[in-house]
């Protein structure tokens, strides 16, 4: 039973160190860097909302998530960590950081393709796209969509023009 838990560890750690099967690299799409996100709580949950140009993609993501990506943008601390606050200080530590995260969607499901540099080693991981969204706010790193991505399931921004008395 040793033997099958060793083997399980070192299955567990080769599956962390893969890259996203069937992603494009950052050369082969045209991409779009999001310039704002935001958390909001909709009839349906708590949203991320990634806006880039004049358009907003909503992502659905867990209140845990949710509550990460806030205190992430505000500089709120929790009374303890959260995951995604342990995973910073852990890379932190050592001397690595998340250097972007790319969101695909692939027959209705949001995947992250998280870039971890750690030294001289650079790795992409496959990744809940809320959890790579947390990482790279904590992080400050790009977030990055496919121009496709951003027309298709971006909704339009209205037009926020100054308003006049």
């Amino acid at each position: 039973m040793r033997h099958l838990g060793r083997v399980c560890a070192v299955a567990t750690i080769a599956a962390l160190w893969f890259t996203v099967p069937g992603s494009l690299s950052v050369a082969e799409m045209d991409q779009v860097e999001i310039k704002d996100v935001s958390v909001r709580l909709s009839d349906h949950g708590p949203v991320v909302l990634l806006k880039a140009e004049n358009r907003v993609i909503p992502i659905f993501v867990d209140p845990t998530v949710a509550g990460s990506i806030q205190g992430a943008l505000t500089g709120q601390k929790t009374r303890r960590p959260l995951s995604h606050d342990l995973m910073h200080s852990i890379l932190d530590a050592f001397g690595g950081k998340v250097t972007k995260t790319v969101i695909t969607l692939k027959d209705g499901t949001y995947y992250g393709a998280l870039t971890v540099a750690v030294k001289d080693t650079t790795k992409v991981f496959d990744s809940r796209s809320s959890d790579s969204i947390a990482l790279a706010v904590h992080f400050k790193a790009p977030i990055l969509v496919g121009r496709d991505l951003l027309d298709s399931a971006g909704k339009e921004l209205p037009d926020s023009k100054p308003q006049t008395l």
